[in-house]
């Protein structure tokens, strides 16, 4: 299913009381829930941000052909019978579980009560699904018969399932979509549940958890050419960097809780900020001649925003590592903001690229950044002078003036993504 196709889906949907009536004030996060390789919870990961502690390691998640990676960010701390029932371990993949949980911290952080399970909803990304699931479902029809397959693989592995079990798990029975455009997707996500938002849902549960460390899953990221064949931890994944030779595949990623913000003042709950501003392009077929449009997305979402430039105190970037893409995304930033005239940086390098998880965990990042006014930097990177970015490494930076921050993703296949997002100050 394709955002398009999402988006049709839950427009088809019975109108509920939260499609029936608009607002258009403004759109803020009230919770959080992280799962990430170097930290569970916002304050454990976010203390590894700041301390530069990352989470990347040899893949230990399975062994065999070295063809399929050397290295991973995933999240060994997570154990799941600590945090659910054993009836949702059996019909889970890894990756679902380790949505439920953070979906679970986020709502809990919110103390959100909705008047209506139809005034909720769940709106969140995928890159893949659970291909973990899959494969081992797969290797039992193979080796044993149809008999020894589970009932639950026909949800477990597709990528709409998260959307599905968090609902359910919370009552959630308003807008519900799913959104696939791979690394893009998680910020896609957040800019459509900000729409639901407007048009009137109290509250969308929203972002995206990928978890793809399997055989099967890790075939299919080989394919695209873009994995690090390192299998040095501190060199493997060095975006910016003249050594940049593709990124580390990770896990985990974060769940958003949204809302108007007149009504979360009411509650009297805490904000992080506001989704301020979104743009999304699409990038011409490799090969064409034309430029990346990435620049136009960025544009987009600080008109979107109502802001200018220099409104802009730090930008989170897409980081690919590989030399190809990180000039184009240099390029389009230096044109937006100027040459570098505002800090970059890329915490990724300390998970690994989460897929359509690490759009929304730079979100929550850069609001905590901007929450703490800190610049956390981008690990064992020596930035390319040649490019034309302020890339923030070494040490984090104090935050310079402007209370918001760009968040850049851009997906396999041409997919850019650009939100923005403000602090409460």
């Amino acid at each position: 299913m394709t955002g398009a196709a999402a988006q049709t889906a839950s427009s088809q949907l019975p109108a509920s009381p939260a499609d029936r009536r608009g607002s258009t004030g403004r759109t803020v996060v009230t919770g959080l829930g992280i799962v990430a390789p170097n930290g569970l919870g916002v304050r454990a990961y976010w203390d590894a941000v700041l301390n530069g502690r990352s989470g990347i390691g040899p893949l230990r998640r399975f062994t065999g052909d070295s063809r399929l990676g050397r290295l991973a960010g995933e999240a060994t701390g997570f154990v799941p019978e600590d945090h659910l029932p054993k009836r949702l371990l059996a019909q889970t993949d890894l990756m679902t579980q380790y949505a439920l949980v953070a979906a679970d911290w986020a709502l809990r952080e919110a103390r959100c009560s909705p008047s209506s399970p139809l005034d909720a909803g769940v709106i969140t990304a995928s890159a893949s699904g659970g291909f973990d699931f899959g494969q081992r479902e797969l290797q039992n029809l193979w080796s044993k018969g149809p008999a020894h397959v589970s009932a639950y693989m026909s949800f477990a592995w597709f990528y709409a399932v998260n959307t599905g079990q968090i609902a359910i798990r919370h009552d959630l029975r308003g807008p519900v979509g799913v959104v696939v455009t791979e690394q893009a997707g998680g910020l896609d996500a957040l800019a459509h549940a900000r729409r639901k938002v407007r048009g009137g849902a109290e509250l969308i549960v929203t972002g995206a958890v990928d978890s793809s460390l399997c055989p099967y899953g890790m075939a299919a990221q080989v394919k695209s050419g873009r994995l690090s064949g390192s299998d040095d931890p501190a060199a493997g994944y060095l975006p910016f960097d003249r050594r940049a030779a593709g990124h580390v595949p990770g896990e985990g990623g974060a769940i958003l809780t949204v809302e108007d913000a007149e009504r979360a003042a009411a509650r009297g709950v805490a904000v992080y900020g506001e989704i301020a501003g979104y743009g999304a392009s699409f990038d011409p077929p490799p090969g064409s001649g034309r430029p990346s449009t990435l620049a136009r997305a960025v544009e987009t979402a600080l008109a979107d925003a109502g802001l200018d430039a220099s409104d802009v105190a730090v930008v989170f970037a897409d980081g690919a590592a590989v030399p190809g893409l990180d000039a184009a995304e240099a390029e389009a930033l230096a044109s937006v903001f100027g040459p570098r005239r505002v800090p970059v940086t890329v915490p990724k390098t300390l998970t690994g690229r989460l897929y359509s998880g690490a759009g929304p965990l730079d979100v929550a990042t850069a609001l905590l950044a901007l929450r703490d006014e800190v610049v956390p930097a981008t690990a064992h990177v020596d930035p390319d002078p040649d490019l034309p970015l302020d890339v923030v490494a070494g040490r984090p930076r104090p935050l310079a003036d402007g209370r918001a921050a760009l968040v850049v993703a851009r997906g396999y296949g041409g997919f850019n993504s650009a939100l923005v997002v403000r602090g409460t100050a």
